[in-house]
């Protein structure tokens, strides 16, 4: 019996290590990703007998400086003469990255930098044509050799119609008429759903958070209390952000992104600095509800990047906060019965509450400079 507490607290111990190793290796609060948005229309005349494709592609300076290495002094700052002088590197490496179906072209017509809620954005605007009767698909393969954990949010609209995925690992391929979206409210729901799904469970300021007021209410004196207790943060936690998240999302309040992103890194070092130097004990749901609040609007960033479908768009809001609920769910089944088991021992209450909460502190420091300064 001991020894499989012992094991079981190990290997708790080492999954919370990971973690934060890894939340330690993300510059800001999303990992890699980019946004591809192309729209197809009938040509006019249409006796041309093709179809006109527009759009951008949004790919973030961070993976293009790893891949090209665009920082020509080394400094670790990207200026704008150092990203233009590397326009035609930068679309000579994306493009041959992005598969088109046979008869279909695509061309970079300009390039401009955009700024998202994690930092600056290389936009490549997109111009080309398909032969009548091609159908419209796409592989998408940017920094597959380099980053398995990369996605693109790609969006393709016809005849106004919109349809959208996540690419990237085994899914790489998007087709017109195919796939999520398809014109489907429904369909595009579930794509929405899945976006929601996917940025919890690559924020990992949004997890240390929540793990961080998780770690001490395990805590609580007999099974039935602890209970409560996670129940009473995960709750509040959830509805301050669901509020937040709608609100912004439908453009009723609008706050700067930077200030955002660096009050949500705050709330993480605060939640942290909590479990060391204990200020709020009995009622962390408020301060769940609180940061919850902060949380929403970086939620809501996310899905402003993503952009809301028109004619449904309170479902694919819906979708979206339901996917964050979901994937924020499976990371508390996932956490508590380890926690629970291993709540009396030593590694428990010395090396993960209180090392970890140290550990998590730090990086959150680290990430309100970044974030402030950016």
């Amino acid at each position: 019996m001991i020894a499989r507490e012992f094991h079981a607290c190990r290997l708790a111990a080492l999954i919370f290590l990971s973690l934060l190793l890894a939340a330690g290796t993300a510059h800001a609060h999303k990992p890699s990703d980019s946004y591809l948005a192309l729209r197809l229309a009938t040509a006019v005349p249409a006796a041309r007998q093709q179809r006109l494709v527009d759009g951008r592609w949004d790919i973030a300076l961070r993976d293009l400086d790893f891949a090209l290495e665009l920082d020509a002094d080394g400094d670790g700052k990207l200026t704008w003469d150092e990203v233009r002088s590397r326009h035609a590197d930068i679309a000579s490496y994306a493009m041959p990255r992005l598969g088109l179906a046979p008869g279909c072209r695509l061309r970079v017509t300009g390039q401009q930098i955009d700024r998202h809620t994690d930092g600056a954005y290389s936009v490549l605007l997109l111009q080309g044509e398909c032969e009548s009767g091609a159908a419209f698909a796409i592989d998408y393969q940017l920094f597959a050799d380099l980053d398995a954990q990369h996605r693109g949010m790609a969006s393709i609209t016809v005849d106004g119609r919109t349809q959208s995925a996540v690419l990237g690992g085994e899914r790489t391929r998007l087709a017109a008429g195919e796939g999520d979206g398809s014109g489907n409210a429904w369909q595009q729901a579930g794509s929405y759903l899945h976006h929601g799904i996917w940025h919890i469970w690559t924020g990992y300021d949004h997890i240390l958070f929540l793990l961080s007021l998780l770690l001490p209410a395990v805590l609580a004196k007999g099974w039935r209390p602890a209970g409560v207790d996670v129940l009473r943060v995960v709750t509040a936690f959830t509805f301050a952000h669901s509020i937040t998240l709608s609100l912004a999302a439908l453009q009723v309040v609008a706050l700067p992104s930077r200030l955002i992103e660096t009050a949500i890194a705050a709330s993480v070092a605060v939640a942290a600095l909590n479990n060391i130097w204990p200020l709020v004990q009995g009622r962390r749901w408020l301060a769940a509800f609180a940061f919850g609040l902060l949380h929403g609007f970086g939620f809501a960033g996310v899905l402003g990047d993503l952009g809301l479908p028109k004619g449904s768009t309170i479902l694919a809001l819906a979708a979206f906060n339901a996917g964050v609920e979901l994937g924020q769910l499976a990371i508390v089944a996932a956490f508590l019965p380890l926690a629970f088991a291993m709540r009396r021992s030593w590694i428990y209450q010395q090396l993960m509450v209180k090392a970890g909460s140290a550990g998590i502190a730090v990086l959150a420091m680290l990430w309100i400079v970044e974030r402030a300064t950016v």
